[in-house]
């Protein structure tokens, strides 16, 4: 997918757009721990905004193309790369693959960076050893390094498995997405359709938790049977033929500079021009990746990993 050079803006207001479809009549009774858990996300969430500028703190709406990415500063790496990015900020990050080692039989590593003058590390992905399907762990820890199944793929944060988990589930492992790509009559090797799904956001703008205790109630299986409650569906952007280059194009407004299958942007189907993710070819082995609220940095780098997926894998 080549670069465009139309600019839209986008309209939608984030906040509304992914709120979550669940019953907002229905009001659960929180604990004090609860309280004090949120509380202490509420403060994380501020600081975060009081460091990129307050002027972005009442944004409500996002321009495109989207301005350069502020100084970004956090004390807890594990938490940040799991809270949504602010609204009104494109978290603008690299993706470096490292091939060292595939003579040996091991897989690449892909590494997560902020695209800023301190190139500081988020995470790094690599296909788990000996694993028959494409199991990846990603990871904090860059030296130790989500069940992705064919061609419908599964994020999970780091908790426990609900079997072990405790009797009210404090300690489950949430749920943070769902991919599912689509063949056309060209197969992979064509224009590929990619759909996500992601836990919508409550009032307070927090992800709501999705913690299934049977397979039914996982986000695959409610997409599939359109249980749509609390769930955000998104799409890859359709890129639109060039008759002048030939080619299928999308506007990356100058962050993408290769043309490849793998680059694509997600959208919500209200407003295509509020650019959710995007991911692209900058060389051989770097990409640029872009995220914006209600996302965070697991879910956009979990989705650029499941692209690189040897079963979808085209250059």
């Amino acid at each position: 997918t080549k670069l465009s050079e139309s600019k839209k803006k986008s309209t939608a207001n984030s906040t509304s757009m992914f709120q979550a479809a669940g019953d907002k009549d229905k009001k659960k009774d929180k604990s004090n721990k609860d309280k004090e858990k949120n509380n202490k996300k509420k403060k994380n969430f501020n600081r975060l905004l009081e460091t990129f500028g307050q002027k972005l703190k009442n944004s409500k709406h996002m321009c495109f193309p989207t301005p350069p990415s502020p100084e970004i500063e956090f004390d807890d790496l594990e938490e940040f790369v799991l809270l949504p990015a602010p609204q009104g900020i494109t978290i603008k990050c690299k993706v470096m693959r490292d091939k060292r080692g595939m003579d040996r039989g091991f897989d690449p590593t892909y590494y997560l960076h902020l695209d800023n003058d301190k190139k500081v590390f988020l995470l790094a992905g690599r296909k788990r050893k000996k694993s028959a399907t494409s199991n990846y762990l990603i990871s904090i820890d860059a030296t130790d390094l989500s069940n992705l199944m064919g061609t419908k793929f599964t994020v999970f944060d780091n908790g426990l498995n609900p079997d072990r988990a405790l009797r009210d589930m404090s300690n489950a492992r949430q749920e943070l997405a769902a991919i599912i790509y689509e063949t056309n009559v060209l197969g992979f090797k064509g224009l590929r359709k990619m759909t996500v799904i992601i836990p919508g956001m409550d009032d307070d703008n927090e992800r709501v938790p999705i913690c299934p205790r049977k397979d039914n109630d996982s986000i695959l299986m409610r997409y599939q049977n359109r249980q749509m409650d609390n769930l955000i569906e998104l799409h890859n952007k359709t890129p639109v033929w060039n008759d002048d280059t030939a080619s299928y194009i999308l506007n990356f407004s100058g962050r993408v500079t290769q043309a490849s299958v793998k680059n694509f942007q997600i959208v919500h189907s209200k407003d295509s021009d509020y650019i959710v993710m995007q991911f692209g070819r900058v060389a051989d082995d770097m990409f640029t990746l872009d995220y914006n609220y209600p996302m965070c940095a697991v879910q956009a780098f979990a989705i650029a990993l499941s692209s690189f997926d040897g079963k979808l894998a085209c250059e």
